[in-house]
């Protein structure tokens, strides 16, 4: 099969990791692609949020299956031009991707089908979103209504923070994603991150991690595209999977069935967990960053085989392979990240690092330039291990993060400490 995926981050170098090992693969393309996914994949750089472009690319190359990585193409519409010009593809139509690019449409889903979430109100005028912090008290928290990188939440502690967030998103800080906002009560418990794979009609758990959101040790500092993450995450209990499928996934599916907008793909639900039950706080339509990465390596090539199971409705006969193992993930950042950084910065020490079935440096922010891997995003690599147990995979993790040379990056040092 030739196959293409679409993207730049270390998601999209997980997937094409965990795919380019299933025999299936003849041609293996990533666009726009980045340093590392150079090395093991084509690299093709194109305009992944034009439908037409895309679908164009396709019949150039006699692409077999798309799988489409971020969350911006998908709400662009691109997976509905690639099936309607008969290419098989992985990735939510635009209409159903609206549970990640809008925080409004998947509250009114929630409400239309009883799945438990925190109670919410939608505003575009700031007097009266001020009015109703004024009256619901802190913490509380603001979430611009869409897309906004993982960074358009404010989990505010006190009124004077939360009405500040009101200010800044209504004002123009997370540009069209701020226009309207969405204010939610605070939910206390721990977070964690539930995978399904979706045909439409059947629906099959794939797994599960937990991300690290703050910039630094603790969960201190602003809230990030995510700092590291681990799989499998303990939280998610059998039990507590099951009612989530129940309470929560399979409602979902069945309201979005019925608008005429059924969900093929990954779906993602960030939960929030007490006392043994799990509240939805967001749908995201697409594998996570950096969650791809712990789920990819202890998928390995069984990926392929899963994503074209749902792609072509054929659901009801997969199954998930896992093995009792683990897997840690640290994200090495631009010092200054989330806010402004340098670019350009230099690393090196990457090629004595192991790449293999339990050791993977995945890029997220690279280019080559001039022979050398430099930085070119705020999060720049995810340096991923895969072991027994999760104190190994932190070991081993940790071991190849203090071999890279790169002063200009930083990293948290405490990735996995929840379960630990």
């Amino acid at each position: 099969m030739n196959i293409l995926i679409l993207g730049s981050g270390g998601r999209e170098h997980a997937l094409a990791w965990a795919v380019k090992q299933n025999p299936k693969v003849d041609r293996l393309i990533v666009a726009p692609g980045n340093a590392g996914i150079a090395m093991l994949a084509e690299c093709a750089d194109i305009d992944i949020l034009d439908g037409t472009t895309v679908v164009t690319f396709c019949a150039e190359n006699a692409i077999d299956f798309i799988v489409v990585g971020p969350e911006a193409p998908l709400a662009a519409g691109v997976a509905d031009a690639t099936r309607l010009a008969g290419i098989l593809t992985f990735g939510p139509s635009a209409a159903a991707a609206q549970l990640e690019a809008s925080k409004a449409f998947t509250k009114d889903i929630c409400d239309a089908c009883g799945a438990p979430t925190a109670a919410w109100a939608r505003f575009t005028e700031p007097a009266a979103a001020k009015a109703y912090i004024r009256a619901r008290g802190a913490p509380i928290v603001v979430k611009a209504n869409g897309l906004a990188a993982g960074k358009g939440v404010i989990v505010a502690t006190t009124e004077a923070e939360a009405l500040a967030a009101i200010d800044d998103m209504l004002s123009g800080a997370f540009g069209a994603a701020g226009a309207e906002v969405v204010i939610e009560d605070f939910m206390d418990g721990e977070e964690a991150s539930f995978f399904i794979l979706t045909d439409g009609t059947n629906a099959l758990p794939l797994g599960t991690a937990q991300d690290h959101k703050r910039a630094f040790d603790g969960d201190t500092g602003p809230n990030t595209g995510g700092m590291g993450a681990y799989s499998p995450a303990p939280v998610l209990t059998d039990a507590i999977q099951a009612q989530v499928m129940a309470d929560i996934i399979r409602p979902t599916l069945a309201e979005m069935a019925r608008r005429g907008t059924p969900y093929q793909g990954v779906l993602y639900a960030g939960l929030m967990i007490k006392d043994g039950r799990a509240r939805l706080i967001e749908y995201n339509a697409r594998f996570g960053d950096p969650e791809a990465q712990v789920l990819m390596m202890r998928l390995g090539a069984q990926a392929l085989d899963l994503m074209l199971g749902c792609a072509e409705g054929r659901l009801s006969e997969a199954q998930v392979h896992w093995a009792d193992d683990h897997a840690l993930t640290v994200v090495m950042a631009a010092k200054g990240y989330p806010g402004p950084y340098a670019r350009g910065t230099v690393i090196r020490g990457l090629d004595a690092l192991p790449e293999d079935s339990r050791h993977m440096v995945f890029h997220a922010g690279t280019a080559a330039i001039d022979g050398q891997i430099t930085a070119t995003g705020g999060r720049v690599l995810t340096v991923t291990a895969r072991a027994a147990t999760l104190a190994a995979a932190q070991s081993s993790a940790y071991e190849m993060v203090d071999a890279v040379d790169w002063p200009d990056g930083f990293c948290r040092r405490d990735i996995g400490w929840r379960a630990l």
